[in-house]
């Protein structure tokens, strides 16, 4: 009998206080892209199949274990490696990648695995679908929970293999329910649970080195238009792995939102309201140091009483960024011993 699995999006923070000494992702070890199954693979429960996984766009009916897995969206490989399964095809990233595409916890992660490189699919930065490369992969589900696939999109990938998409809002997921959903398609549910609970232990640990930064508040924005910040809303992974971490959302981010209704993970603000942000701690990203500089040198900018104290946390690098702006069980112990003294020191600053 079909399974149906109906999502239980999981609360943005952290789920218990224990306190691991060491992130010791136990995911079983996987074969090669010339073995179109892994250890992991051959260890899900066949009883877990059929299934049913809803989303936003439309059923996936995964009829039997998937062999051939195709990802899609900014961090979904992730998930479906850290439970040991090698992806036939994943898509590459200029940003933040190697010269090849790979992102560097991902290329640790398959040479951990002994495995090669899964066929690379192109758009990986521009959100586009390669429909013919998916095809030539000959997926047996396409996995993409954390993406901004349209319905267009999903009704033709659903021609080629079941699609799961994102359960609500696109790019609008937790690494945390992101990893439930994948676990789910792969018949690793309890690998996944278990995953969950051995990371979110990791990050207890980190945070209680640095107990500062339990209760400040924290606005995260970028600012890659001109004259605006683009602030990220509640919803959104980068936001809720620092809520994770004990700080907690300024309400700033709610009250400036002119557009709450937008659909949109992030929503602009222009700096002629910047004055009115109320917050101990701003997080922003920057590719380069560089760009820091260019930001925090407008007189505006500079005026803002979190830059000019110190309670500003910028968060510089391409790798950097994308680990920390789509956390999964791969990136997040990759970057957290980086990530949160950088939280710390900004937090140290607040009177």
């Amino acid at each position: 009998m079909s399974r149906t699995i109906s999502r239980r999006l999981r609360p943005a923070a952290l789920v218990a206080a224990t306190v691991a000494t060491a992130f010791a992702l136990g995911a079983c070890s996987g074969g090669s892209t010339d073995d179109t199954s892994s250890p992991a693979a051959d260890s899900a429960s066949d009883s877990a199949f059929p299934v049913t996984i809803d989303s936003a766009l439309g059923e996936a009916v995964i009829e039997e274990k998937p062999e051939r897995v195709v990802t899609w969206g900014w961090s979904t490989q992730d998930a479906v490696l850290a439970l040991g399964v090698v992806p036939v095809a994943m898509p590459a990233y200029a940003y933040g990648g190697n010269e090849d595409g790979v992102l560097p916890w991902v290329a640790e992660k398959l040479d951990e695995m002994g495995a090669e490189t899964p066929t690379l699919l192109s758009g990986g930065d521009t959100s586009e679908v390669p429909f013919e490369e998916v095809v030539a992969a000959k997926p047996d589900v396409i996995l993409a929970p954390y993406s901004g696939m349209t319905q267009e999109e999903f009704d033709k990938l659903s021609k080629i293999a079941p699609v799961v998409a994102y359960p609500d809002e696109p790019w609008a997921l937790s690494w945390q329910d992101q990893l439930d959903i994948v676990g789910d398609a792969l018949g690793l549910s309890d690998e996944a649970d278990a995953l969950i609970e051995e990371t979110n232990a990791g990050i207890a640990a980190q945070a209680a080195e640095f107990p500062v930064i339990e209760g400040k508040s924290f606005l995260y924005a970028a600012a890659n238009t001109a004259d605006q910040l683009n602030v990220y809303r509640a919803e959104d992974p980068r936001v809720q792995v620092v809520e994770d971490l004990g700080m907690t959302l300024s309400p700033s981010v709610e009250e400036l939102d002119a557009d709450p209704e937008s659909g949109t993970f992030w929503y602009p603000l222009s700096y002629e309201n910047v004055s009115k942000i109320e917050t101990d701690v701003l997080i922003m990203y920057f590719a380069t140091q560089a760009d820091v500089d260019t930001f925090v040198a407008d007189p505006v900018i500079a005026a803002m009483p979190t830059v000019a104290e110190g309670r500003f946390a910028p968060i510089v690098g391409e790798s950097f960024v994308m680990a920390s702006s789509a956390p999964t069980a791969l990136s997040i112990p990759w970057m957290l011993d980086q990530y949160v003294p950088q939280l710390a020191a900004a937090a140290e600053k607040v009177s």
